[in-house]
């Protein structure tokens, strides 16, 4: 829901994404964070994992914690999660801790978009994801030299929630990759 309502105070059309038929006239969609083994099982449920999979082909993703290991094309502790391969990454689930071991914390921007670069960045990590190896994927963000924010053609991965913090940079700058203004 807090990704709705940043986008639409960002001036987009947005909602929560329920059904397949429902990506149909969409021109992006936000992979939100919660427990990646959930999420699968809630988008294997509603038959979403194969119309996320094939739509990501054609349209953009953004995807914040969760999200971003569901986008992943590999995890080293899978867990039962079987990710859908957007993202040329490798992830570790819970990453930076459990969820006693949540924080925030400044973050060093590596990308020369002028967009996240503007004034400081911060990160919100609730039992993140690690991100392993970049492999084809630009770094975007870096928390303590280790890389949280990446981007790969019109996709966007984050270990964090800008979501929570407001920080909306983060979505404008993915918004530049839909061409639309109805992201799901």
């Amino acid at each position: 829901m807090k990704h709705v309502e940043l986008l639409e105070g960002l001036g987009v059309e947005a909602f929560l994404l329920r059904r397949s038929e429902e990506l149909e006239g969409t021109d992006g969609v936000v992979l939100p964070g919660g427990e990646s083994t959930t999420l699968q099982r809630l988008l294997a449920f509603e038959g979403l994992a194969a119309a996320l999979t094939e739509y990501g082909r054609r349209r953009p993703l953004l995807g914040t914690c969760a999200g971003l290991i569901l986008m992943a094309r590999t995890l080293s502790d899978a867990g039962g999660v079987e990710p859908l391969g957007l993202l040329d990454i490798e992830v570790r689930r819970n990453g930076f801790g459990r969820q006693i071991d949540s924080f925030e914390d400044e973050l060093t921007i590596e990308a020369k978009d002028p967009e996240l670069a503007r004034g400081a960045a911060r990160g919100m990590f609730i039992r993140a994801p690690r991100i392993l190896d970049l492999g084809s994927a630009e770094c975007l963000a870096r928390w303590s030299g280790e890389p949280v924010a990446v981007r790969q053609g019109m996709h966007m991965g984050l270990s964090f929630h800008p979501e929570l913090g407001g920080d909306a940079r983060w979505h404008r700058v993915w918004l530049t990759r839909c061409g639309g203004e109805r992201p799901a």
